[in-house]
């Protein structure tokens, strides 16, 4: 993994610092974590600002409605929610090979 090094204000160090002192984790990791959630709320500020703008077009609404409405029926399968489900295995199921004796 590649490193840089990118300025703070010594106050953020020093609150980083603290912090890392605290929790018993290393500054970077602090950082990375920093940077991923500040990247998934402005995510969800722009899907909420886009679900924004659609809910202001009235056919838009509508077309989006329709769809959630059939994907609904979806749910109709006869499962109950909580009935247990087999682990995935997506590997090919195979037969031992057998060999001549």
């Amino acid at each position: 993994m590649g490193h840089t090094t990118v300025r703070i204000s010594d106050s953020a160090r020093e609150v980083l610092r603290e912090m890392s002192q605290s929790e018993g984790r290393p500054m970077q990791a602090l950082l990375e974590e920093a940077v991923e959630t500040l990247r998934r709320k402005r995510f969800l500020e722009e899907v909420n600002a886009a679900y924004a703008s659609l809910r202001g077009d009235a056919k838009a609404w509508a077309a989006v409605e329709q769809e959630r409405r059939k994907w609904d029926r979806t749910l109709l399968d006869g499962l109950t929610v909580h009935e247990p489900r087999g682990r995935y295995d997506a590997s090919p199921k195979r037969k031992p090979r057998r060999t001549k004796t």
